[in-house]
């Protein structure tokens, strides 16, 4: 398989995690209470520690004279590909977790299945981070039940966001030709494979929760192609800002 195509499937894996835990990262210090803001601090860690596996192996690839930390911060928006879930801002509590619990589940499946993969590096990262994810699942489905089945305001708040976020999720399972070239390898995963189980587990963790999946027709899209919302960019300009302000810094 192309170097270049594997770099842009690993990527396209990547930036989901990378941006994810930017998004948590920025609630640390404001959660709800001390347990649930060091919960989400951990996971956002855990993003974080697994995106750097990929960036290391994607260094490791490259052809080019470039770092982890390049691939992290020194991307211009467009070069970003991850899903728009994850990127949509941390509105409140109950948007919050309904993110998590919708990437969640979806991300569970998905290094569960790339343990099959013929790349042995991104089998080792799938079999290290699934034991994390399996914990972000459990946590994010556990406020959903809680947040569902609690006040009438919590109710109420999570359900909207639930709704809210429901367009996004069909593109967890949309595929790039990066995607398809990966899977024709035996490197990638078919993710029209645990669509069904995708949507068959989180109907199940909502209808615990007494709340009603969302019906839609119309799903938003783009991420993938580097197409972001208007959020995106004011993530990156936070994120980016040491390395652009002080090229070529360490730690």
């Amino acid at each position: 398989m192309q170097k270049d195509i594997l770099i842009k499937y690993i990527l396209g894996i990547a930036d989901n995690s990378l941006i994810l835990g930017q998004r948590l990262g920025e609630l640390t210090g404001h959660g709800p209470t001390l347990e649930v803001d060091i919960a989400m601090t951990n996971i956002s860690l855990d993003l974080f520690g697994q995106v750097r596996s990929y960036f290391q192996y994607t260094a490791q690839l490259s052809e080019e004279d470039k770092t982890e930390d390049d691939f992290a911060f020194l991307r211009k928006e467009r070069e970003y590909i991850n899903v728009l879930l994850v990127e949509q801002p941390n509105r409140d509590f109950g948007y919050t977790i309904a993110r998590q619990f919708l990437f969640d589940h979806f991300h569970f499946l998905f290094l569960n299945e790339l343990q099959n993969s013929k790349d042995k590096t991104l089998v080792a990262i799938a079999k290290k981070s699934l034991k994390e994810v399996s914990y972000h699942r459990r946590f994010s489905s556990d406020w959903i039940k809680r947040l569902g089945d609690g006040t009438e305001e919590s109710k109420r708040k999570i359900q909207i966001a639930i709704n809210d976020l429901w367009r996004f999720t069909e593109e967890l399972f949309h595929q790039t030709n990066a995607d398809v070239e990966a899977i024709k390898e035996g490197i990638g995963i078919d993710t029209d494979k645990i669509k069904a189980k995708y949507l068959e587990n989180v109907s199940e963790v909502l209808a615990e929760a007494m709340l009603e999946k969302p019906d839609l027709k119309f799903f938003q899209e783009g991420g993938k192609k580097g197409i972001h919302s208007e959020h995106m960019g004011y993530l990156l300009n936070d994120m980016q800002y040491m390395q652009r302000t002080y090229p070529g810094m360490k730690w």
